[in-house]
């Protein structure tokens, strides 16, 4: 009797706690795995973006150029075409080499010279294209000329009365260093996560390993999306067969296509390590249950019976009451009723753990923005009215490149400290993401929204923040329902009122002036 006992009460108390421990890990993992895609699409929504933006740049500082060789070409200014060619080189660090070449294909300049083009035919594939359309251009990947991978963007040369004359344009070398590794090479994060760029045929165009630059992947998940036109983010099986958690967004401008990335196993390791803490801290426990069972299994076969029963359904909240009724009229069973409530009073404190890990921003310890986005969606399905201030911390970037990563967090933990003090009890502070946070307010209006923008703003303006300086910030507002009848809205909405402060000079709030239909 006394080893049926043991063995049943053992066997409750293991799978109470393999289920607790189990039931901690996947909630953990999950969250990992949801915080690691939307921040994989986040960041490459943000490279798209930043890509798409130099581009653009770069094709109007190749029309400005343009526009002055109109004459050079007619005049056949070999000299002037060679300084020019060489200025847009050397100022703009866009091209690895520029060429200046006339309607007829004749290459006129080049920078560098020892490229050793100038007379020659510019016949390559992408050359070609660009003679033919006669508009602003960038290029798929082609071998050039000199036997290298490009991409070739270029603009049209046109004269007073809009007769073609030729084009300027500039290769980027696709396998040497290039500008695309200056803009997307210093990936914001060091965890084992990468990016990389493939063209509209799948193409690689940028890779952190140079070998990949070239390769043409047509079997992966995320890359028909690309191709689709679509961003998202999504868990994909890669070509070396390793699962990966990948965000992505389309570049319009080039028809290109940004993949941020990291291993799932990396990116749920901290869960792993998580619950083999628990198991080594669990086991103890374990131990001195299995002992005292044996020992005094004799005389407590009723009250054995009981707490092994209320064990076996320990994960009921009322279970722990009902155990602390049990009579246990012997030192030895109420030494072991003690025990199982210390071990359910342990794991529900790492239940909670977790859960407030899942909600919580871990460097800035304000909500995530996992919290934010259901507390809004509650909110807007409950009806009740609420405000919403969305804030971003004017040219942190001089931040982080003046004082350090370390010091910017600092200063990021600095302005959560200050938002906390400019916020009602019932008041939501969050993270949205990088140096943007939102704060949400129950029951208030845009006005009663803007008056603690306020109060925060002028905070933060007359406080020398921890990296030694004053760090302004600006801030949207709108309100539910006054603005908007949507969470996804209401975010835009504030998010064109925070865009209009930046514009107008930061270190402002500016509340959004729509209103909802």
């Amino acid at each position: 009797m006394k080893y049926l006992i043991s063995l049943v009460a053992l066997m409750s108390v293991i799978l109470t706690l393999v289920s607790s421990i189990y039931s901690g890990y996947r909630v953990s993992k999950q969250t990992l795995i949801n915080s690691t895609l939307a921040t994989n699409q986040a960041y490459a929504d943000k490279l798209a973006n930043s890509t798409e933006i130099y581009l653009t740049m770069t094709l109007q500082m190749l029309e400005m150029s343009s526009e002055n060789l109109a004459s050079l070409i007619e005049n056949r200014d070999e000299e002037a075409l060679l300084h020019e060619a060489e200025r847009l080189k050397k100022q703009t660090d866009t091209f690895n080499s520029v060429l200046i070449v006339d309607k007829e294909a004749e290459i006129l300049a080049t920078s560098p010279q020892t490229l050793g083009l100038k007379g020659e035919k510019l016949v390559s594939v992408g050359g070609k294209e660009a003679l033919q359309k006669r508009e602003a251009f960038i290029s798929q990947p082609y071998t050039a000329l000199t036997g290298r991978l490009v991409i070739f963007i270029s603009q049209p040369i046109f004269d007073a009365n809009g007769q073609f004359l030729g084009l300027v344009g500039g290769t980027i070398y696709l396998k040497e260093e290039n500008i695309l590794q200056t803009v997307l090479g210093e990936h914001f994060y060091k965890d084992g996560s990468y990016v990389y760029v493939v063209d509209q045929s799948g193409r690689i165009i940028y890779h952190p390993d140079p070998e990949r630059v070239d390769k043409v992947i047509d079997d992966n998940k995320v890359i028909k999306e690309l191709m689709a036109g679509h961003d998202g983010a999504m868990e994909v099986t890669n070509s070396q067969n390793k699962v990966m958690l990948a965000g992505y967004a389309t570049i319009p401008l080039a028809k290109w296509g940004v993949v941020s990335q990291k291993e799932k196993t990396s990116a749920i390791a901290p869960s792993v390590s998580m619950t083999n803490e628990m198991i080594g801290k669990t086991l103890p426990f374990v131990l001195v249950v299995l002992i005292l069972l044996f020992i005094i299994s004799k005389q407590i076969a009723l009250p054995l019976q009981k707490l092994a029963y209320y064990t076996e359904t320990s994960t009921e909240n009322s279970q722990e009451e009902k155990i602390n009724k049990v009579t246990t009229w012997y030192y030895e069973a109420n030494q072991l009723k003690k025990a199982l409530n210390y071990s359910l009073n342990f794991f529900q404190d790492r239940v909670n753990f977790f859960i407030h890990q899942s909600t919580t921003d871990p460097l800035t310890k304000v909500w995530n923005r996992r919290s934010m986005d259901e507390t809004m969606k509650k909110w807007t399905e409950q009806g009740r009215p609420y405000a919403l201030i969305i804030l971003d911390m004017d040219k942190f970037k001089r931040v982080n490149d003046t004082y350090g990563h370390s010091t910017g967090d600092e200063v990021l933990k600095f302005l959560a400290s200050e938002m906390k003090a400019v916020s009602r009890e019932q008041d939501r502070c969050c993270r949205f993401g990088g140096e943007e946070f939102v704060i949400l307010l129950p029951e208030t209006d845009a006005a009663g929204a803007y008056q603690t923008a306020e109060r925060l703003r002028k905070r933060m303006e007359s406080t020398v923040s921890p990296c030694g300086e004053i760090v302004t910030i600006s801030s949207g507002v709108a309100a539910f329902p006054e603005h908007a009848l949507h969470p996804a809205e209401l975010l835009e909405l504030a998010d064109q009122s925070l865009y209009e402060a930046k514009e107008t000079g930061r270190n402002r709030t500016i509340v959004q002036a729509k209103q909802s239909e």
